[in-house]
């Protein structure tokens, strides 16, 4: 069975996606000694403003991370899993697309 050109740019803009989203989190935790997490957008003013690109694209990670998490330590339901997983792949989608846009607009293809 062969997939179709448009899936393999799917699949492969979903890894770039989840590979981007990992470095980001994991970079900022490398910098700053803190874990990335939605609770950044609380501080308010120009933290918060700062944190919006880091968390647009690092979104995937923190929530796969989170329902991990949430799964083994506090026994959430697997149909929550599965949501989760759905919404962090979408937006996975999204900002690996939006990646290799802004990698062929920087080279010039």
């Amino acid at each position: 069975m062969a997939l179709d050109p448009s899936a393999w740019e799917a699949m492969a803009t979903l890894c770039i996606g989840l590979a981007l989203s990992g470095l980001l989190a994991s970079a900022y935790e490398l910098f700053t000694e803190q874990r990335a997490s939605f609770s950044l957008l609380e501080r308010g003013g120009v933290a918060a403003v700062a944190a919006l690109p880091v968390l647009a694209f690092s979104a995937p990670f923190i929530i796969l991370r989170n329902t991990v998490r949430g799964r083994r330590i506090e026994g959430r339901p697997i149909p929550f899993v599965m949501l989760a997983t759905m919404i962090a792949c979408g937006w996975s989608l999204i900002s690996g697309r939006i990646a290799l846009d802004l990698a062929a607009l920087l080279v010039g293809a």
